[in-house]
């Protein structure tokens, strides 16, 4: 699917520990995500993110993950932290994403909640480095180990810009979303857990050797013509920022 990998590489999101995030490269890890709003569970403590940061960067990426967090916040936190990626997981429109790309020099990843056709047009508004489709949940911004419908990748106009897969993926499921969706990564954090911020070794080995037994993704199909106007007329009329 263009911007498709041979096997997909792997994020491992909700790092808390140094000890976790070396696991993570061991299992095979492509990006470590570390949540920095303190409204998650797993939010991980400045200091022990400049750790982390501080060993691994040249390593992996380390991606900071931000709700609704000011530029300023994105900005100061990406510089004391050492991070190289930015992902913006709330309502930050596509001048926000791009302003943080032009201040910070971090690859940014733009995270959509997906529900419905519409999530699925609105993503196309963002030209960001990549796309995370996570699953749709009315109050909370990710995390909630819930799956979505994956069939609705297949409406995604975009080509140029990667997707990563999010949503209730584990080492049992991870092989038929890739399979489904043909993502260029595929992102973890509840799936390879003891408890929140936690994570389990054996579950996150499990989870790489899962992802590295999957094949090549099929040639593109076509999008239909009544899908596209699906997408068309879901798609907003006005660009928030």
């Amino acid at each position: 699917m263009g911007v498709a990998v041979l096997p997909p590489r792997i994020k491992f999101c909700g790092i808390t520990r140094l000890d976790d995030a070396e696991r993570a490269v061991d299992a095979g890890a492509w990006a470590i995500g570390l949540i920095m709003w303190d409204g998650s569970p797993r939010q991980c403590p400045l200091p022990e993110a400049e750790r982390i940061a501080g060993q691994l960067r040249r390593t992996v990426e380390v991606c900071g993950v931000f709700v609704n967090a000011t530029l300023q916040e994105v900005a100061a936190t990406v510089d004391g932290v050492g991070l190289t990626m930015v992902q913006l997981h709330g309502d930050e429109g596509p001048s926000f994403c791009a302003e943080v790309r032009r201040r910070t020099g971090a690859r940014v990843i733009k995270a959509a909640r997906i529900g419905a056709n519409a999530d699925m047009a609105d993503i196309e508004r963002f030209h960001t480095d990549f796309h995370l489709l996570d699953a749709y949940h009315p109050d909370l911004p990710g995390g909630t180990g819930e799956t979505f419908d994956w069939g609705l990748t297949k409406l995604r106009m975009t080509r140029t810009v990667p997707f990563i897969l999010s949503g209730g993926l584990t080492p049992d499921n991870v092989v038929a979303g890739i399979e489904a969706t043909y993502p260029f990564a595929v992102d973890v954090a509840s799936g390879i857990e003891l408890s929140p911020g936690i994570k389990d070794p054996e579950k996150m080995i499990a989870f790489g050797e899962a992802v590295r037994s999957t094949g090549p993704p099929p040639p593109p199909e076509p999008v239909l013509a009544s899908e596209r106007e699906a997408v068309d007329e879901a798609a907003p009329l006005e660009e928030a920022l």
